[in-house]
């Protein structure tokens, strides 16, 4: 037996301390990023009753939206840099507990003004968290691992959807009379106070790194240590001025943006988009936004597998992202049509479930471990940029014209270019090597 431990060890060895992180990590990040985007999208299902009594307008509402990705965009990289100071766990978990704290206090909101501040403030809370988990992600799997694993952990965005709009129809619906509080108050605060626990969680239980947890043997750091070593070397970004002056950062930034239109798009509108083609319950439109973001489960999990298998990285972002473009463009050809918008959603919703954790799988592949922090908060904030302008100019297109087709026509256009600039990106540095 003790020979054992000198024979290198075998391609079903050095799996299982992946497996293993896996299973100790995944499960609460998942859970966490559930809620995150969550709390980030409720108020699309929130918007016809709430608008309704707060007499907000389309432009109101889609401005407040938006207005969580301005602050998304200032907070990222310092958000992302305090992480590196303070330390993932205890970081993580603070801005847990303030996030869901300001989600919460959403079911005061009787102001335009007010609105727009928590929405903000929400904004500013939630944009460490998850750049910062990508930077964790980076530093338990290398490159070789991280598309399944990448889109294990995103996959909280789509079963937000699939869990969140049959329970925020729900809340709507039931409470729609409440005699204290409305429907979408109520919704605020069941679906914000749960995070502060979670936040507790994550302080007591989430580790800082793979070299102090007792769950790991002596091989098994060395195993990951020398697999960080390896793929160190070849990346060509490795001070904060070469990541300022490196062409890719700013491809991967325009990209990013292209994804970021497709995801926020249907986060903030579908359910508009279902009102819009005649679905007048507020208990269906969240069945019927499920389905667009059951299909994006699935299709994201496939394609993070086939990412990993096939070492590729380029195509498996751009098909998506034309996934994405193709889907929002169908919905905008008969918009009070309900079979057509459903298509167009559930195809808009497989391509930008996909595209969001493969996105992410670029960015490291020319990041070194001292800029990695700096760049992936710095892309996160700038692609923030069309985070806002999705859901503001929708709003803005709608009540001046009545329809949100021309909106979604552009944004089709955007969400396509942005695909071909993925293939612009060297495939010799994005698709992983080694064993």
């Amino acid at each position: 037996m003790p020979q054992a431990l000198d024979i290198p060890a075998s391609a079903a060895q050095a799996t299982t301390p992946y497996r293993r992180i896996a299973w100790r990590l995944m499960p609460l990040l998942l859970v966490c990023y559930l809620f995150a985007h969550l709390d980030r999208i409720n108020i699309g299902f929130a918007k016809a009753q709430m608008s309704a009594d707060l007499h907000f307008s389309d432009t109101v509402y889609g401005f407040g939206a938006g207005l969580f990705f301005i602050a998304y965009a200032l907070c990222g990289v310092p958000s992302n840099l305090a992480l590196e100071r303070v330390g993932p766990r205890r970081w993580i978990a603070l801005l847990m507990v303030v996030w869901g704290l300001l989600s919460a206090g959403m079911f005061l909101v009787q102001t335009p003004v007010a609105f727009y501040t928590l929405r903000f403030l929400l904004g500013a809370a939630e944009a460490g968290f998850f750049p910062g988990i990508l930077v964790y992600l980076a530093r338990w799997f290398p490159a070789r691992r991280r598309g399944s694993v990448t889109a294990l952990f995103a996959l909280a965005v789509p079963l937000a959807g699939v869990l969140g709009g049959p329970l925020s129809g729900a809340l709507l619906d039931a409470f729609r009379q409440g005699p204290l509080l409305r429907g979408w108050q109520w919704m605020f605060l069941l679906e914000g106070l749960p995070v502060v626990l979670l936040g507790l969680l994550v302080l007591r239980a989430l580790p800082d790194g793979y070299q102090s947890v007792g769950w790991l043997d002596e091989r098994q750091k060395a195993r990951l240590h020398e697999d960080f070593a390896q793929e160190e070397a070849g990346k060509p970004v490795t001070s904060t001025a070469g990541l300022l002056r490196s062409g890719h950062l700013w491809l991967l930034v325009a990209s990013y943006c292209a994804v970021m239109l497709a995801v926020n798009t249907l986060a903030f509108w579908m359910p508009a988009l279902i009102h819009g083609a005649g679905i007048g319950s507020d208990g269906q439109v969240g069945l019927l936004s499920a389905l667009p973001y059951l299909a994006g489960c699935l299709f994201m999990l496939a394609a993070g597998r086939s990412s990993d298998r096939h070492r590729e990285r380029r195509w498996h972002l751009a098909v998506p992202l034309l996934m994405a473009a193709l889907g929002l463009a169908l919905a905008s050809l008969l918009p009070q049509a309900p079979w057509p918008v459903m298509l167009g959603l559930v195809l808009a919703g497989m391509g930008a479930s996909a595209a969001l954790p493969q996105f992410w799988q670029l960015p490291p592949a020319f990041l070194g471990q001292r800029t990695l922090a700096a760049g992936i908060g710095l892309i996160s904030s700038l692609g923030s940029i069309a985070s806002f302008g999705a859901p503001f100019f929708i709003g803005w297109m709608r009540d001046t014209t009545q329809s949100s087709a021309l909106a979604l026509q552009v944004l089709a256009v955007l969400i396509a270019l942005g695909a071909l600039l993925v293939l612009r990106t060297p495939a010799h540095l994005v698709n992983p090597q080694g064993h």
